[in-house]
């Protein structure tokens, strides 16, 4: 069954049946299990990893629909976390989900964090991701950071390597935490492409192939689908 259920990935010779193997024995803590996390954490569940932690305090809301995927009308107004596992066990019921209904804060992070093989960053503020920038380099757990607006993303690898971490990128902590939080628009796609991209990554970084955005940040406009690749 299980080989039946990963065979076009383990016909891949940059995975086969190691990477198979590595991928049912990793732990991928995401964190923020919005528009990027839908996409992120379905795509690790597809892929077969073991263990997957679902970090959100948010209840669904109408106006998520548009590019949270994992969430229906039907479920508006219940936790995040909850729906995300139920919708995600139908898809794959030899994925462990641990839900966490909270923030990440400076009292739980390391607890949490240090559980986990690699971090996804799926949040929308600065304060989380300088927390999960501070916590991963005390754990020594490498994160996957994704960032949207409007028509454009960004993803990154920090804290491997290279140990190339978020605060080198974004010097300007103070300013930037102190920034008020307003609600942007995106269009639905984005977040899609952007926590695809992201989930590929840490696929890579489990099974041990490719060439990792570690220490570099990739962007794209899908207004002109022009792409970069910035090394920090």
């Amino acid at each position: 069954m299980e080989q039946e259920r990963y065979s076009r990935q383990i016909m891949l010779p940059e995975i086969g049946e190691a990477g198979q193997r590595k991928l049912a024995e990793a732990s991928v803590l995401i964190i923020g299990v919005g528009g990027l996390g839908s996409a992120v954490a379905t795509y690790l569940t597809g892929a077969g990893v073991g263990r997957i932690g679902l970090m959100d305090h948010d209840t669904v809301s109408l106006s998520n629909l548009q590019r949270q995927v994992l969430y229906t009308e039907a479920t508006v107004g219940l936790p995040k976390v909850t729906i995300a596992a139920e919708r995600l066990k139908s898809q794959s019921s030899a994925t462990r989900f641990d839900l966490y209904p909270e923030g990440l804060t400076p009292e739980n992070g390391i607890g949490i964090i240090s559980k986990y093989d690699i971090v996804m960053d799926c949040t929308d503020n600065y304060a989380t991701r300088f927390l999960i920038d501070d916590t991963c380099s005390e754990t020594g757990t490498p994160w996957v950071h994704g960032a949207i607006g409007a028509f454009r993303g960004q993803v990154s690898v920090f804290n491997y390597h290279r140990k190339c971490r978020y605060s080198d990128l974004y010097t300007d902590r103070e300013t930037l935490c102190a920034l008020p939080r307003g609600v942007n628009g995106v269009i639905g796609a984005v977040p899609g492409i952007i926590g695809t991209i992201q989930a590929a990554e840490a696929i890579k970084l489990i099974a041990g192939f490719g060439e990792l955005l570690d220490g570099r940040l990739f962007t794209i406009d899908i207004k002109t689908l022009k792409t970069e690749i910035i090394d920090l």
